[in-house]
């Protein structure tokens, strides 16, 4: 019997076997690539930190005049994020829907509002059913929830991890991302499943920005349910450095900056390290009542150009002895920023050397401060400052 008919009456007597003998596999799937979005880390503001659910159309409204007003947008701010509680139920057909009292206008006029400003427009969503504020989530209406954000101009989405129970992290970020990339607008995705899956190892071609750990509260140290201060945070950035850059992020959480807990000095010590772990620098305060200190903080455009360096290296610990700590990153060009930190209650002088920057220490280097916006006297082969409890000295070194 010729070959081809021996093998055409196998396939006839194996009909629960879904497929020929002879068909091929099914080609690989090509590996994912990136969105190409977020080649910097994302800055703007979002409404958690300080409002929570206490949200509504004026308060955003509020928001974007007051980052156009208040010179963020000039310094380098763009989003103006959503976070959860301004949906309420899903239509008939599935449509989430806006709350109607809180959003009378609704989303898509609100976002128009957003961009008539030169801004961009985020909202916020959850991978399960419902969000952590137990409002619906996008669990089984992933590419339905896409098509409504992009139909309302939305520019960028954090997608949050809570109600998901047995769900793959991994599996559930795919989805939603290739939901968003489905619709054809340029979207960025924001995975805040708080680092449990340690997304750093997965979410490069999925998102741009991934949370490392549990959320941030308005405290300099100290654990307290699941928030933690900003240096029980800082700690945890520790290692993950090789997973960061251009077009995906780790993501220490939103800044603190202005909401009161915390000293001014702690304030820009909190800004200065967001800027070198290459972190997103999303606001948290109260625009519209943001005091000349907290404002002076957030626009300080020498900080924020650390962040926005293009090279988008995480700076790593370089050096820790006790309290005091060096922190360090490579910039375009061939500079090095720097942050002398002291964690202790009194102030200190801390120095670094050059060598441990791995640079030549006869290197004679320039030196600014970036606080104080003053050159100081170039250095050869370390410096040293006295720096003030809690606070820190940031400079840019360049030949």
């Amino acid at each position: 019997m010729p070959a081809f008919l021996a093998r055409s009456l196998l396939c006839l007597l194996t009909l629960f076997i879904p497929f020929c003998a002879w068909s091929e596999a099914a080609p690989p799937q090509p590996p994912r690539t990136e969105n190409g979005l977020a080649l910097t880390p994302p800055m703007g503001w979002n409404t958690w930190n300080r409002f929570g659910c206490h949200i509504d159309e004026k308060l955003i409204r509020q928001a974007v005049d007051a980052m156009v007003e208040s010179g963020m947008k000039d310094a380098g701010y763009e989003y103006i994020v959503i976070d959860d509680c301004w949906q309420t139920a899903r239509a008939e057909d599935g449509t989430i829907l806006a709350d109607p009292q809180r959003f009378p206008s609704g989303m898509r006029a609100l976002g128009d509002y957003i961009h008539a400003h030169g801004l961009k427009f985020g909202i916020y969503s959850d991978a399960g059913k419902l969000t952590c504020a137990k409002r619906p989530g996008s669990r089984g209406h992933e590419y339905a929830d896409a098509r409504t954000y992009a139909s309302w101009g939305v520019d960028y989405l954090k997608y949050d991890w809570c109600s998901t129970y047995e769900q793959n992290a991994k599996s559930s970020y795919e989805t939603i991302s290739d939901a968003l990339r489905a619709t054809g607008r340029p979207i960025v995705l924001s995975i805040c499943e708080w680092g449990v899956n340690k997304p750093w190892l997965w979410g490069k071609a999925i998102g741009n920005l991934w949370r490392t750990t549990d959320d941030i509260y308005d405290h300099w140290e100290g654990i307290h349910d699941f928030e933690h201060g900003v240096m029980d945070i800082l700690d945890r950035q520790v290692g993950l450095e090789a997973y960061a850059g251009p077009g995906h992020w780790n993501d220490p959480d939103m800044l603190e900056v202005g909401n009161g807990k915390m000293s001014d000095e702690e304030y820009r010590s909190h800004f200065s390290l967001w800027a070198m772990l290459a972190a997103p620098l999303m606001a948290g305060n109260d625009l519209a009542a943001m005091t000349p200190q907290a404002r002076d903080i957030l626009t300080n455009r020498e900080v924020i150009a650390i962040d926005q360096d293009r090279l988008g290296i995480q700076a790593s610990r370089a050096q820790k002895q006790g309290d005091l700590e060096v922190w360090a990153r490579p910039l375009e060009g061939g500079g090095r920023a720097v942050v002398l930190l002291n964690r202790s209650e009194k102030a200190q002088p801390i120095s670094v050397d050059w060598e441990t920057l791995n640079l030549p220490r006869a290197l004679r280097l320039r030196v600014r401060d970036l606080w104080q916006h003053h050159d100081l006297p170039a250095a050869t082969g370390s410096y040293s400052a006295d720096v003030a409890p809690h606070g820190v000295v940031m400079l840019r070194l360049a030949l």
